[in-house]
């Protein structure tokens, strides 16, 4: 009973919330808070019990896996990513320690400890608003997520620290040895299949290898779940398999944002310590802003990342269950509230940045990152605007007739194209700025095909802007983004199923017709 009136809160109140053009993770907040109050009268306890928790852990896990598949080792290595991370942890934690003392009167240790987890971001929030709008491969989502993962490592070593646990002396040999398993990882994932076995052998290595496995030699079970995906990444299946558990990770992350707000109704002065948190979380991101463009990230860049990170983290929760439980509730109520101010604003940091470029791009530097170059499409007839599955069908298509371009926000793809003998490059298609330095004057015609609506609609519109009055070419899975690509300046879209059913029937009819004649075989 307690699982399905939970279930049945979460849905209601996601419901209510996306009316509003709020994302459902937002109202899962909501409904914990609601679940904590109405509980005891429903004769249901007002905490989140074992069954919860463990849902909820095993959210986190897949979800850091899922985040794993999409990430890359070198990735942690950048400056603006391990720099970043680092020097934006040590002047939050410096600041914010500085004043819990002078203004709270704590003692130095706990005042410390508060200051690094509130340095941290969280994972969950930002890996799930990032697959929302399919920019974890964008390079400022690349940069968000390495950051996160740089953070979450610093945590665990903090945690260790604190409570005096440290990590096996087995953890340095397995992670000495494991890139020598990643061929039998890799042939594990290869002899699964497409089916439900191939959504059993990711849970295993999620949950079993890196969850068990690492918590077993003291790493931490988030760490082992985002490992196993990282080994996985360069994997064929990488994607399919990441596609095969979204389901049941959303499914999941519920029970996470259940949790948080199940964590107790806050009194006046937990209420007051929550607030002042939120109140510095302007400050957070204005800190982000400024590591990243030290590193000579585009305003645009840096602006976004800065946006997805202005939280705080889930963290902060586990380090004060376990160091500060007087700081649990505060802490709790801080980390809903920062999620419900970022959530909106992460899905209008285009539209913000827009009215803000004038002024934000004062402070960019002279000499840009290497990855954020402006492109040149040279003297490409036809442009593809997405090079994944169908972006590459149609470039391979349409390459032995015209010249043609591909353009990708995923630069480890646009790699991939490159080294296969494509002309790819990298641009955000949501950037206006890309738009702005654009020479197009030999395109006659453009493809659009990204994943993202959103950013199909854009590119369409800032397509028109620009002047191009040439066909643009589409695809739609609903009839609804039909309208909205063709209000857009879309002049030829294809619903994806309905044009697949169609060829489907043609190939049918030609092999009728083709049965009918003498030849026994002829190739279709």
């Amino acid at each position: 009973m307690f699982e399905l009136i939970s279930l049945s809160f979460a849905f209601f109140f996601g419901l209510a919330v996306r009316r509003v053009g709020l994302p459902p993770l937002v109202g899962f907040l909501a409904a914990g808070f609601a679940v904590h109050v109405a509980g005891p009268w429903l004769g249901l306890p007002g905490e989140a019990g074992a069954i919860l928790d463990h849902v909820s852990h095993l959210g986190v896990l897949l979800l850091l896996f899922t985040v794993g598949l999409k990430l890359r080792l070198a990735q942690l290595a950048q400056p603006q990513v391990f720099g970043g991370a680092l020097i934006h942890s040590a002047v939050s934690t410096t600041v914010v320690s500085l004043g819990l003392v002078t203004f709270v009167a704590l003692d130095w240790p706990t005042a410390l400890l508060l200051g690094v987890v509130l340095s941290f971001s969280s994972t969950v929030f930002s890996a799930k608003m990032l697959e929302a709008k399919r920019d974890i491969g964008a390079f400022y989502g690349r940069t968000v997520i390495g950051i996160l993962v740089v953070q979450d490592i610093i945590a665990l070593a903090v945690l260790a620290l604190y409570s005096g646990d440290a990590p096996s002396p087995w953890a340095l040999v397995v992670l000495v040895l494991l890139p020598l398993l990643r061929p039998a990882l890799h042939w594990l994932l290869t002899v699964a299949g497409h089916d439900e076995l191939i959504v059993l052998a990711g849970m295993l290595l999620a949950l079993g290898a890196g969850g068990v496995g690492f918590q077993a030699i003291g790493l931490g079970s988030e760490i082992g779940a985002l490992v196993m995906g990282l080994l996985l990444s360069t994997h064929p299946r990488a994607k399919e398999l990441s596609d095969a558990l979204w389901g049941l990770k959303e499914i999941f992350l519920v029970g996470f944002f259940l949790q948080i707000g199940m964590s107790g109704l806050p009194g006046l002065n937990d209420l007051v310590i929550a607030l002042v948190l939120v109140l510095l979380l302007p400050l957070k991101g204005a800190l982000y802003f400024s590591l990243l463009l030290l590193f000579r990230l585009r305003a645009r860049t840096a602006f976004l990342a800065a946006i997805n990170l202005t939280t705080y983290s889930e963290f902060s929760l586990i380090v004060a269950a376990a160091l500060l439980p007087d700081w649990l509730v505060p802490l709790a109520l801080a980390l809903s509230l920062s999620f419900i101010v970022a959530a909106p604003l992460d899905r209008l940091a285009d539209r913000l940045f827009e009215h803000l470029e004038p002024w934000l791009q004062g402070f960019e530097a002279r000499r840009i990152h290497r990855d954020e170059l402006p492109t040149d499409l040279g003297a490409a007839t036809v442009l593809i605007l997405g090079m994944g599955r169908t972006g590459t069908a149609a470039y391979d298509e349409i390459a032995g007739h015209f010249p043609v371009t591909g353009i990708d926000a995923d630069t480890y793809r646009v790699q991939g194209h490159v080294a296969a003998g494509r002309n790819v490059l990298f641009a955000d298609v949501e950037d206006a700025g890309f738009w702005r330095g654009l020479r197009m004057s030999r395109v006659e015609c453009v493809i659009l095909a990204m994943d993202n609506v959103e950013a199909k609609i854009s590119a369409a519109r800032a397509l028109r802007a620009k002047g191009f009055h040439g066909p643009i070419i589409a695809h739609a899975l609903y009839e609804d983004h039909v309208l909205r690509l063709k209000t857009a300046g879309a002049t030829h879209i294809y619903q994806t199923m309905n044009q697949a059913g169609i060829g489907l029937a043609e190939q049918a009819e030609r092999a009728i017709d083709l049965g009918r004649q003498p030849a026994s075989y002829i190739e279709v």
